[in-house]
């Protein structure tokens, strides 16, 4: 390992950053614009099944292209939310269940 194959492209730093500052201005800014706007319930419920949809809608094409291995570490989350009602669980359940499958299968 040389030292030039660890030393940082100013671009990818000055992207990286750039990424971050988006990411928190887009975080506040939702915080600030929702502290102002009246919340109706109907507005209140469908906040709060967004997280669940975000994440169904990134899956899902992954898992429609995805084959045998993908298949069964999604019904590993599954069972392992179904039991235990943790995501971070499900999560990790999840990757180590693509691994060890990608690895048999």
């Amino acid at each position: 390992m040389t030292a030039e194959s660890l030393s940082l492209d100013p671009v990818v730093v000055g992207v990286v950053l750039a990424m971050a500052v988006v990411t928190a201005v887009t975080k506040v800014g939702g915080i600030w614009l929702v502290r102002r706007v009246e919340v109706s319930e109907r507005l209140e419920a469908g906040l709060s099944v967004l997280p669940g949809a975000i994440v169904i809608a990134i899956l899902a094409p992954e898992l429609t292209a995805g084959g045998p291995a993908e298949w069964g570490a999604a019904g590993v989350v599954l069972i392992v939310m179904w039991r235990t009602e943790s995501i971070l669980l499900a999560l990790c359940a999840g990757v180590l269940g693509v691994v060890l499958f990608r690895a048999v299968v």
